[in-house]
């Protein structure tokens, strides 16, 4: 049997499109692949760990009302 996953997209995301080079673009995926995500969820969780290692050495960075509004 063949299953398709349907992943709706929360249409309050921002939209972050970069530019890549064709080896770094391998070398991402090859990493995701090896640690069961996706290329877009390995950004995602690259970010997130720059983020969390930012505000643990520097402090919380403070989210303003509008932007908290929008999520």
């Amino acid at each position: 049997m063949n299953f398709k996953v349907i992943i709706m997209r929360n249409k309050k995301n921002k939209h972050l499109g970069i530019e890549i080079d064709p080896i770094l673009h391998y070398k991402l995926h090859y990493i995701a692949k090896y640690e069961g995500r996706s290329g877009n969820g390995q950004i995602l969780y690259l970010i997130r760990k720059c983020i969390a290692e930012f505000e643990k050495q520097d402090g919380e960075i403070q989210v303003p009302d509008d932007v908290k509004k929008e999520s």
